[in-house]
């Protein structure tokens, strides 16, 4: 039995997307605006969760293709014994890593790099190792300006901003109240006759500050008010890539890592009160702070949360639309995404989408929305998801048309066992995607026949 998805509910007005504040800012809703306005909002039920799912990798490895729709042969194929052609094949791959590496390297050197260019180069994947990756991935997602001159003036501000917005958010009511009487003598007031002039930054009256005030600016209020949601993150990012150290454990490192995953997180919750956190932004977190860890740059290691939560922020602004449930029937909706992923199979194998639609009746709600809305990141091992996500980031037609794409591959890299299945077979298959050659995979993603040109607007 399917287990019940459930998402965040939020008002039935249209909503204004916009980026507060510039270039790091938050996803705001309405014109709330750095938490502090009254908002008009129904109450949500924090840590609503996304249909997750526990993976097992007990498919074999495929390699041979069947018919002109890549199906993977139903053989078992094994791997060359030679050891002379295994060598062989390291080499080659290993200049053509090189290759690409020099090129990628020579691009993002340029005074005014070309995105156009290095999107290309990008998309067929960026090798492993040193401060490669980090880079043009901030570049794709437009956190670094495309003119090198402006990176550091850029970076700095962003910097500051969210030092100053996790200041503000995530200090504790404890240490606020310190620093109000600190400041409070330093201007010559004794902080305990009663007579506390309120410290405008913060909009504190002299009764907001105590733990039992029940009045909604409070510091107190607000701080348990999220307590629920913080908890629940907690509990996620305990389940982050068990089998990585970098993520679990009880290691400095991994402490270290959840405690600034926990951060942002929880400061993107409460910069965004209408989406709040949902379970399953852990994952799509990962990979990002993954990746910006590798630097090789000792003073963006320094500022990995900073610019982490940056881009966090502007990859969920492409997908927020999935976590909402008011937005489902919108034209940027989930159900509108999913119905384009059916067009989209339909386009490229109609025999596979009416097998899956009218045989078997598997829709694409049964397995796909975990795939869009987590970005495949519960399908694939990490190493896999950074090479799919070098793909994904690069599309200049935006994140969503390529992880169409790649989903729709998905399905076809696995039509020989869903023709033989039934609905239980196939939801069992889908639910548990086997591993697959990731590149050839990427290959027929993104050589597949699109939609017409009214698919790319609506992205």
């Amino acid at each position: 039995m399917m287990p019940k998805i459930s998402k965040l509910n939020v008002p039935e007005k249209p909503r204004k997307l916009v980026v507060f504040p510039e270039r790091i800012g938050s996803l705001v809703i309405n014109g709330f605006h750095h938490g502090r306005e009254e908002s008009n909002y129904e109450e949500i039920e924090s840590g609503e969760e996304l249909q997750t799912f526990d993976l097992t990798r007990d498919f074999a490895l495929k390699q041979m293709i069947k018919d002109r729709c890549y199906d993977f042969d139903d053989e078992l194929i094994s791997f060359p014994q030679n050891k002379n052609r295994n060598l062989g094949s390291v080499v080659l791959h290993a200049c053509n890593d090189d290759e690409k590496r020099s090129d990628l390297e020579y691009e993002i050197s340029r005074k005014e790099i070309n995105l156009e260019k290095l999107q290309r180069l990008a998309s067929s994947g960026i090798p492993d190792g040193g401060s490669l990756r980090a880079t043009i991935w901030k570049l794709l997602l437009g956190y670094l300006p495309t003119s090198r001159h402006l990176w550091e003036k850029e970076l700095n501000e962003s910097r500051l901003k969210y030092d100053k917005l996790k200041e503000e958010f995530l200090r504790k009511p404890s240490e606020l109240s310190w620093r109000k009487d600190k400041s409070m003598i330093l201007l010559g007031h004794d902080t305990c006759s009663g007579v506390i002039e309120p410290l405008k930054r913060y909009n504190i009256s002299k009764d907001d500050d105590h733990p039992l005030s029940l009045g909604k600016t409070s510091i107190w209020h607000q701080y348990f008010e999220f307590t629920e949601i913080s908890e629940q993150i907690d509990r996620d990012l305990q389940r982050t890539h068990p089998d990585l150290e970098f993520f679990s454990g009880d290691s400095s490192l991994s402490r270290k890592n959840k405690e600034s995953m926990r951060n942002i997180l929880l400061l993107f919750a409460k910069l965004n009160p209408a989406i709040s956190y949902v379970q399953g932004m852990n994952e799509v977190l990962a990979p990002l702070y993954y990746v910006f860890s590798t630097d090789n740059d000792e003073h963006n290691v320094a500022n990995l949360e900073a610019d982490t939560f940056s881009c966090f922020v502007i990859l969920m602004s492409s997908c927020v639309d999935h976590f909402c449930q008011q937005f489902d029937c919108g034209s940027f909706g989930i159900h509108s995404t999913l119905s384009k992923l059916s067009e989209l199979l339909k386009t490229n194998d109609e025999e596979l989408w009416h097998h899956l639609e009218f045989k078997t009746k598997v829709n694409p709600q049964f397995y796909a929305f975990r795939w869009i809305t987590l970005l495949l990141t519960q399908e694939f091992s990490l190493h896999h998801i950074l090479r799919i996500w070098d793909t994904l980031l690069s599309n200049p037609f935006g994140l969503q048309e390529m992880l169409l794409r790649i989903c729709c591959a998905m399905l076809m890299c696995v039509k020989s066992k869903l023709i033989r299945g039934d609905f239980v077979d196939n939801l069992k298959l889908l639910q548990h995607f086997p591993e697959v050659d990731v590149e050839h995979l990427l290959q027929v993603a993104q050589g597949m026949q699109n939609l017409d040109t009214s698919f790319h607007s609506t992205m």
